[in-house]
Parts: structure tokens; C-alpha cells; sequence
């Protein structure tokens, strides 16, 4: 009995190692049309229920579970699988949804759209991402194959975002790609092949309207890779979404198919990556700890004003999510961390190295312009797909006390001397003029003397 329990005891400590965790809640909203069923997603729901997610399942015309009460969020992400839905409740609306991630930091969206006009659509214009028209589904006549041509096999990129498992198997794809508009916040996950394009059918039936937009200099054109299929939107405040351009990517369908004898498709180590990513239990960074002090301050005492031509060291520590510790560790291989010392522009811009003894720490010391006013230490990390890294701490350059300017100056040395050589010659002069009127007085007294004898 005793080694019973102490085997289960290795045993629960061994689970949660093995379970993923999301930085900012565990629960799951799936909002799921009734014409798809659950069992067809299963690998997908069962690899998110394995790494420690409760998932919640709903229509999109169903009130409850939802989404809000009294103004707080009541799930920390939400999965939208509605291809085809024109309406929905109010609190899966598109405008609700905005709001909620808008709000709400801790919430992340999962969104697939199809080719059909949806809800959905107009949730992704939101975020500046243009869609083809209505029903054209992205389609490629190559390589020659026997599935249907709006059936695509994509291959992974060669310089994949870090989002992404290295040397993924290529992925099946089925849906409409989409544009990504100027927004800085949006970026591409996975692209469309080359030699794809959108159209409503596929028998090429549009296919001179292709050529006349091609040499128009692609004015019209929805082709080529500059479209994707999978995009992803990081916030400032934190909250992630990710649009994919067809459900069926999460499908077992895909997932189980073969790309090539004994070969499986990466659908499924995609859909787990997308869900990572969107889940905040990757590339989720914070900021532990940010100080400034005078470099020869040995107690590393923060100050609130600085003297001129004074040396400053900033020092931040910067720490990753760990979904599997289910912890902050300390990150170190950052290197294009800048710091910005600014008044209304920055007066000072230098890189922030990692500090080579201590994970985690960045340091850099500058020396304080000369010039007073208000300054601020500013960080403004933002990557694609990273959570952003901002700093912001005002402080005061002041020039130097009435007793802290220096007694002499190099600089003024023609002065010092000029003002020496001043006095001495007065003294010189002085003391020449005094000591002739005393000789010619003396003299005048002693001719007289002479006059009387």
C-alpha cells in the first residue's frame, strides 16, 4: 500500500509537467454551427482538453454559456467555427467581440471565415483584412492531382514566424485567403501557394478576368502568396486573435490524410501551434522589474532628478511564459531591445545588451545630455506576434547646484592668466610709481638742505 501511494504521488506530479497552460485563464468558449459536429474536430478539442483547457460548447444562436455577466468575461478564449453564420447573439456579435478583446486583455479569439459572406467577415474588416468577393474559394490547378482543385496542399515556409513548429509537413488547406491590410498589429502565419488565386469556381471560367487584372499590375487580382490563409493579430494590451481561412483545417479529415505515402499532413501540429499562439502560451512576454540609478551608486538607489553629464544605468528584467512550468522564466536572448531618453524626442537612443551573468537582465549606461527639463526612459518593444514590451518612466535632468560647478576651468585659462597678469602689472606699476616719488622727494629735500648750508 505504501508503494502504491507513493507511485501515485510521482504519478500527479508528473501530469501537470506534461500539461500546457495558458498564461491567462483556462476556460474555452466554442461556438460551434449546428451543421458541424464536434466529433469531426475531436483530435483538435481532445490535444486542448489534454493540455488543461475546460471546453464550453454553444450555437451561435444560443444565449447561454455567455460570454459576459455584469460586464466581466466569463471564458479567457473563445473559438469561433461559424462558416456560414449570417446572425448571432449579441455577445458573439461582431461588435461585441471587439469590444470584449478591446477590454478585456486576458481574452483571445480564435475566428475561422469561408468563403460565404458571414458575421465573421465584418469582424475581420475590423482589423483592416480584405476579403475576396463572396463565393470564391481559393484554388490552384497545380501540382496535377485527383482532389479537387479548391483542395490545396500548402508547404510550410522556409523562415516561419518562431509561432510555428521547425520543418513543418506541408498542410492541407480548403477555404478563401484573405489580404492583410496596413494595420502594423496584423501579420501573415502562413501564406497561400504562389500559383493560387481566388475565383468562384474551378473551371476557370473567370480566367481571362485573371489575366486582364494581372496586366493591369494586379489591380483586382486576390492571387499569388502575398494572400494568406492563416493571419494573427497581437494587441497592445495583450489580447491575441487568429483568423483562419476554413474550418476544415482543424478537421480529423485533414489532420489523418497523407501528403505523401506514409506521410501525414502538419494539420494537426499546425492547429495546435495556431492554438498555442492564440491561447497566449507562446511568445508571452512581461517585464519584472525596471530601475534607473546613478552608475556609481553602489546601493543602486532609483533616483528622482539627475544632474547634467551625470552617468545613468537603466536596467530592465524581462521574463517568457513557460507553458508547461506554468511560470515566468527569465528570457535572455533578446537582441533588439532599445531605449529611448526623450523630451518630446529622443536625445538619447542606444541598444540595451543582456546582461552575460544574470538570465533575464538587460543593462545600459549612458551619460545624461546636457540639457535639464523633464526626460523619460522609454522601451517600446513591439514584433509581430510577440506581447509588447513597454516602458515609461519620467524623471529630472537638472543643471548642477551653485556649489557643484567646478572651482577651474580649462577652458577659461587665457582668462585666469589675463586677470593675474592684470594685478601683477598694477602691483608692479604701484609699487615703481611709489618707490620713484619717494627717491625724487628725498632728493628734493636733500638739495635743499644743501641751499640753507
Amino acid at each position: 500500500m505504501r508503494i502504491a501511494r507513493l507511485f501515485a504521488a510521482l504519478l500527479a506530479s508528473l501530469v501537470p509537467a506534461a500539461l500546457a497552460r495558458s498564461s491567462t485563464g483556462d476556460k474555452v468558449l466554442v461556438v460551434m454551427e449546428p451543421g458541424l459536429k464536434a466529433e469531426d474536430y475531436s483530435l483538435f478539442f481532445n490535444n486542448l482538453r489534454s493540455r488543461g483547457y475546460e471546453l464550453f460548447f454553444r450555437a451561435p444562436n444560443e444565449k447561454m454559456p455567455t460570454t459576459m455577466t455584469y460586464d466581466i468575461p466569463q471564458f479567457s478564449h473563445i473559438i469561433m467555427f461559424t462558416p456560414t453564420t449570417k446572425n448571432a447573439e449579441l455577445d458573439v456579435s461582431p461588435q461585441a467581440l471587439f469590444t470584449l478583446m478591446r477590454e478585456n486583455p486576458f481574452t483571445n479569439i480564435l475566428v475561422t471565415l469561408s468563403p460565404k459572406r458571414t458575421a465573421m467577415s465584418d469582424f475581420a474588416a475590423e482589423f483592416a483584412i480584405g476579403l475576396p468577393p463572396p463565393n470564391t474559394p481559393l484554388i490552384s490547378h497545380f501540382p496535377a492531382r485527383s482532389s479537387p482543385h479548391t483542395q490545396l496542399t500548402i508547404e510550410a515556409p522556409s523562415k516561419a514566424h518562431p509561432l510555428l513548429t521547425k520543418n513543418l509537413p506541408p498542410i492541407l488547406f480548403e477555404g478563401q485567403a484573405h489580404m492583410l491590410g496596413d494595420n502594423p498589429l496584423l501579420f501573415p502565419i502562413l501564406n497561400a501557394p504562389a500559383e493560387s488565386f481566388s475565383t468562384d469556381g474551378t473551371e476557370d471560367r473567370r480566367a481571362d478576368a485573371v489575366v486582364e487584372a494581372a496586366d493591369k499590375g494586379g489591380e483586382g487580382l486576390w492571387a499569388g502568396s502575398k494572400m494568406s490563409v492563416v493571419s494573427g493579430f497581437q494587441a497592445t494590451n495583450g489580447a491575441r486573435v487568429a483568423f483562419v481561412g476554413g474550418v476544415k483545417l482543424f478537421s480529423d479529415e485533414f489532420a489523418k490524410a497523407e501528403v505523401a505515402p506514409g506521410k501525414r499532413s502538419g494539420n494537426g501540429q499546425l492547429a495546435q501551434d495556431i492554438a498555442a499562439w492564440t491561447f497566449q502560451e507562446t511568445l508571452v512576454y512581461k517585464i519584472e522589474r525596471a530601475t534607473h540609478h546613478l552608475e556609481s551608486d553602489e546601493t543602486r538607489t532609483e533616483q528622482e532628478r539627475y544632474t547634467i553629464n551625470d552617468r545613468v544605468t537603466f536596467t530592465m528584467e524581462i521574463s517568457q511564459f513557460d507553458p508547461i512550468k506554468n511560470t515566468y522564466i527569465p528570457k535572455s536572448n533578446i537582441d533588439d531591445l532599445q531605449l529611448e531618453f526623450t523630451m518630446l524626442d529622443p536625445h538619447i537612443r542606444t541598444a540595451i545588451p543582456a546582461v552575460a551573468d544574470k538570465p533575464g537582465t538587460y543593462s545600459v549606461t549612458f551619460r545624461a545630455p546636457d540639457r535639464h527639463g523633464v526626460f523619460k526612459f522609454v522601451v517600446n518593444h513591439k514584433r509581430k506576434g510577440l506581447t509588447p514590451l513597454q516602458v515609461a518612466m519620467p524623471v529630472a535632468v537638472v543643471p548642477p547646484r551653485h556649489d557643484g560647478y567646478p572651482r577651474f576651468l580649462s577652458a577659461a585659462w587665457p582668462y585666469y592668466i589675463g586677470a593675474i597678469s592684470t594685478s601683477v602689472g598694477f602691483v608692479f606699476f604701484c609699487i615703481v610709481y611709489l618707490g620713484a616719488e619717494s627717491a625724487t622727494e628725498r632728493k628734493r629735500k636733500e638739495k635743499g638742505k644743501n641751499k640753507v648750508e
